[in-house]
């Protein structure tokens, strides 16, 4: 006798229609939320409401079916569920858009950044919503995929059919469409997983173009003018430059006292003489991968791309070439390609940090700083990339002594913390950074004598803490709230700088953004460059200025 099959086999052909609807309703309930704000049910949207989840159930078909003629069926189906299950999470919980920049952010982050986010909430929604239909899915009992050709047939025979009832929805419902796709293209970057779909794609392309120009314009003739090097050797004074940036991480401006918030969260800057806090700084973006290169690049915001900015030299190699010592040492993922032709130095690891408990904090990037400083014997410039204020593990980021707000959120899965825990995690992380940076200020002091001394810290993005429902980074710049944009840049001059005190406390209330690194840097060495001289200076020198 033939053995009996347990439960209801399903068709070839119903595959991708059920599928895309188990997608519809688990993994967009940011995109539906979103949509009722601006169209509540109650108001006669009903009818619409309804025809924006048939399109978008219609657009998931549809992109299986585009997929399928590569891939088995199966395996698309499979992919999409278990790709759409943790952006659903993601989505759901913080408010993130998975796009471009975000992609490139997973792909550079490092293990321990990836563990924070793994919740309890995060793997039950994965197992529930992803891997166990993907499992039911591979049982004989539930699907037998067809040949290839039948596959290729039925996947031709939905894309179609989708189209058509796409096409009888828009048609319907006219007016609201040209107005939702004209004025609301935000809240289509909710849709699961289209948009992360097309934003893989799209990263897929500039990745190609980067690796075309990766060994383009290297040589030294792009960022700084032909007369750069003679004129740093001719015109530069002879006291030697000693220079610390430190790039912050997901540190937001308006929770620095210095810039007026109501909490004291920078005690030990606020008692230093030669601060100065600028307090209108906007960020090149809302994520590390995409705002750290983009702040050391010539290029600015509003042109940098990736890909065209990985085969340009940025305002480490121009100086390092011109003689400057350069040294990046690094306690978050990378420098993201920043550091790639300078010296570099992983701080990590408690093998070489000796501040670890068991997070290496920043401050040990310190160690062993004087003696490399000791032995150089000409300008120096040191950046130090901060683990900083990164979530959700707030509480991470800084060791016991510094919670000096609570109650404070002790977990990674914030969805269990109130606001005002939140936020008080995170300001005893900004309390931490307020001490690191007057600990470099003490470096830097030390050697005042010697050098010309200053520091330049600046954050790469912002953070949202929960305002608007939203919380983390890397919303897409068009439509991110200024918690994300809105970044801390501070100065510290030594008594031996060049810099005029009077010019930088006059620019500090100036707005400004990320594009002025570039130049600030350049002007601290005192090293003359005309392709990226544009936009409002940071500060003037006071003497032996370049002309």
């Amino acid at each position: 006798m033939p053995k009996k099959t347990l439960g209801y086999r399903l068709p070839t052909p119903l595959l991708m229609p059920v599928a895309a609807a188990f997608l519809v309703l688990t993994g967009n309930a940011a995109f539906f939320d979103r949509l009722t704000d601006l169209y509540p049910w109650g108001a006669g949207n009903a009818a619409f409401l309804i025809s924006a989840g048939v399109v978008l159930w219609c657009a998931i078909v549809l992109l299986m079916s585009v997929l399928s003629v590569l891939i088995p069926l199966r395996i698309v189906v499979s992919l999409m569920i278990l790709l759409a299950a943790p952006i659903g999470y993601f989505s759901d919980q913080y408010g993130v858009v998975i796009d471009t920049d975000m992609i490139r952010n997973m792909l550079q982050t490092d293990a321990s950044e990836v563990r924070d986010l793994l919740t309890g909430g995060f793997i039950l929604r994965f197992i529930a919503v992803g891997l166990i239909p993907v499992v039911f899915l591979w049982l004989p009992s539930i699907y037998s995929p067809g040949s290839r050709k039948r596959e290729w047939i039925t996947g031709a025979q939905s894309g179609v059919a989708a189209l058509l009832v796409a096409g009888i929805c828009l048609f319907s419902f006219s007016d609201a469409y040209a107005v939702f796709f004209r004025q609301h293209k935000p809240v289509r970057f909710y849709t699961n997983p289209a948009y992360a779909l097309y934003s893989v794609g799209s990263l897929a392309i500039q990745n190609t173009v980067a690796a075309s120009l990766s060994d383009v314009n290297l040589d030294g003739k792009i960022t700084a003018t032909a007369e750069a090097a003679e004129i740093y050797s001719d015109d530069h004074d002879h006291d030697h430059e000693l220079i610390i940036v430190v790039v912050g991480e997901t540190a937001r401006s308006d929770r620095f006292s210095l810039n007026g918030y109501s909490r004291i969260t920078n005690p030990r800057l606020a008692s230093e003489s030669g601060v100065v806090s600028y307090t209108k700084i906007s960020s090149c973006g809302t994520s590390t991968a995409y705002s750290v290169p983009c702040m050391f690049s010539p290029l600015h915001r509003d042109e940098f791309s990736n890909s065209e900015a990985s085969g340009m030299e940025n305002v480490l190699d121009v100086l390092s070439r011109l003689g400057v010592s350069v040294l990046w040492r690094d306690n978050n993922s990378s420098s993201k390609g920043v550091a790639d032709r300078v010296s570099y130095q992983d701080y990590r690891s408690a093998d070489v940090n000796p501040v670890c408990d068991p997070e290496c904090r920043d401050v040990g990037m310190l160690e062993g700083l004087q003696a490399y400083i000791d032995s150089q014997n000409k300008d120096i410039l040191i950046v130090l990339h901060q683990m900083g204020s990164h979530g959700p593990a707030y509480f991470k980021r800084y060791p016991d002594e510094f919670e000096l707000f609570t109650p404070a959120c002790r977990t990674e899965d914030i969805s269990k913390c109130s606001n005002e825990e939140i936020g008080n995690a995170y300001d005893n992380t900004i309390a931490y950074t307020d001490y690191f940076l007057s600990e470099v200020i003490q470096l830097l002091k030390a050697n005042t004598p010697r050098f010309e001394t200053a520091m330049l810290y600046v954050s790469d993005h912002g953070e949202s803490l929960g305002e608007s429902g939203l919380y983390l980074h890397g919303l897409p710049y068009a439509f991110a709230p200024k918690e994300q944009t809105e970044v801390p840049l501070i100065m510290w001059l030594g008594e031996s700088s060049d810099v005029e005190l009077a010019s930088a406390l006059d620019l500090s209330e100036q707005r400004n953004s990320h594009d002025a690194l570039f130049n600030a840097l350049l002007t601290l060495f005192e090293v003359a460059n005309t392709p990226s001289d544009e936009g409002q200076p940071l500060f003037l020198l006071a003497r032996h200025e370049v002309e």
